[in-house]
Formats: C-alpha cells, sequence, structure tokens
C-alpha cells in the first residue's frame, strides 16, 4: 500500500528566509507552522512569526511582516492584490500562491496556468503540485507519466517530499532497490514518513543494517537542524491555545 504525500499538506520547499534554518518537513504540517506572505512573497516559519508578534505587543507597535517590515494585510482581496502584483513581476514565488488560489477554488485550468509560469521561473515546488494534480486529475486526464515527470523535476531540485513519493512509486512497480535509494535520500533531508518505512524495510532485511544506521543518523542531524527556541517556543503556544480549545468543548453539554 503506498503513501503518496499530498501537497495540501506538504512543506513549502526551503528555508525560513528570517532566520535562515531549514524549515521543519512533516507530511503533517500546515498552515500554523508556515506563514506565506503576499507582501514579499516569502515563506516564514511560526518561530520567526511568533517572536515578531512578541516583540511587536512589547513594543505596542503595529502588526507587521517579519521579513519587509510591510503592515499586515487588512483582507483576502488586499492579500490577492499584492500576490498579483507580483505575478506581474515574473515572481515565481507568486506564480505558486496564485496558482494555489485557483486550486483551492476549483479553477484548475488557470491554477495550472500559473504553475506552469512558476515552474518556467525556477519554482520547484509546482513541479510537486502538478505531480499532484494529474495523479488525482485535478481538470485533467490522470496521467502518471507526467506525475513522474513532475515528481523527477522537484526531486532533481532539492524538494524531500517529491522524492519520497518517488520512492512510493518505485515500491508499487516493484522496484524496491531503487524505491530504497529514494527512502534514504528523502530520510536523510528529514523526512520522517521515509524514515518509518526504512525501519519497516529494515525489519524485513530490505535494508542493510550499515544504510539503516547511516541514514537513521542523517535523518537525525537534518531534524536537529530545524529546531530553534522560537519554534518551539511558537508550537507551545499553538498547543496551549489548542488544549484549551478542547477543554472548552468538552465543558458543552449535549
Amino acid at each position: 500500500m503506498s503513501c503518496f504525500l499530498s501537497n495540501r499538506r506538504a512543506p513549502i520547499l526551503g528555508t525560513a528566509r528570517y532566520v535562515f534554518l531549514p524549515m521543519r518537513i512533516t507530511a503533517q504540517q500546515d498552515e500554523l507552522t508556515i506563514f506565506k506572505k503576499s507582501c514579499c512573497s516569502k515563506v516564514v516559519c511560526n518561530g520567526c512569526e511568533y517572536a515578531n508578534t512578541l516583540r511587536e505587543k512589547a513594543e505596542r507597535l503595529p502588526m507587521t511582516c517579519p521579513f519587509c517590515r510591510h503592515p499586515v494585510m487588512k483582507n483576502e482581496a488586499e492579500c490577492h492584490l499584492h500576490t498579483m502584483k507580483r505575478v506581474e513581476a515574473n515572481d515565481p514565488f507568486a506564480c505558486y500562491q496564485a496558482g494555489m488560489r485557483r486550486f483551492y477554488a476549483s479553477d484548475y485550468a488557470t491554477a495550472i496556468e500559473y504553475f506552469d509560469k512558476a515552474i518556467e521561473l525556477g519554482d520547484i515546488e509546482s513541479h510537486h503540485l502538478l505531480s499532484i494534480v494529474y495523479k488525482n486529475g485535478h481538470g485533467v486526464q490522470r496521467d502518471i507519466k507526467k506525475v513522474t515527470y513532475h515528481l523527477e523535476k522537484a526531486a532533481i531540485g532539492g524538494h524531500p517530499i517529491a522524492r519520497h513519493n518517488l520512492g512510493w512509486g518505485e515500491h508499487d512497480k516493484g522496484n524496491i532497490d531503487r524505491a530504497v535509494k529514494h527512502f534514504i535520500i528523502a530520510a536523510k533531508l528529514g523526512i520522517d514518513e521515509s524514515m518509518q518505512v526504512l525501519k519497516t524495510l529494515y525489519t524485513k532485511r530490505v535494508v542493510s543494517k550499515e544504510d539503516f544506521a547511516a541514514t537513521l543518523r542523517a535523518y537525525q542531524e537534518a531534524v536537529d537542524a530545524m529546531k530553534s527556541p522560537q519554534r518551539d517556543a511558537a508550537e507551545s503556544a499553538e498547543n496551549n491555545i489548542w488544549d484549551a480549545d478542547i477543554i472548552r468543548d468538552s465543558d458543552i453539554s449535549v
């Protein structure tokens, strides 16, 4: 059984531009752990966002983007306006953002046009997103050749989730040795799902003890490189809010 990771829950490729730490990579990552800025087309991690929010509250400053200090957008319409201005300036990430807006609106044809433009401008994330589009048939015929093409392009560009998905593609075709190579590369980039697959394959004696040990060390190094006190504090704060919501819900009598 394959485990093809969906782009809807995947991280944005790259680093947090504010502190220049690698982004935490997990298939369970969502909009609470990354912030995509329409003002400057930067991706900011929750640690940077949280630290900036604390600073603004302490100094009684207006809310701004942690990277470019542009005032926070008032509404979705203003975000869209800024995104489209950057699309006109051939900003690849803005093209990706515009594509995602159309994707979530089920306007797949327009979304694909934006993703294609983003790819022409060098955006790797759009390659990965198109692999999802062609795998699930969002507005297009399902096409496994195009799925593989876009996954390979994304993986070559350093996209770890795409590398993981290539591993499952080879696994499902029975090419276990090729699948293992993809999973090892993805695990060394910090993909927990790939590490878990390798653990299973190791217990089945498909992966050697030496390869498993070396991969596990590299995986842990990658995970440690993504940690910071700011990110830990942001996650703790979010968990406290989530726990409070659970308590309030449990207090409601039916």
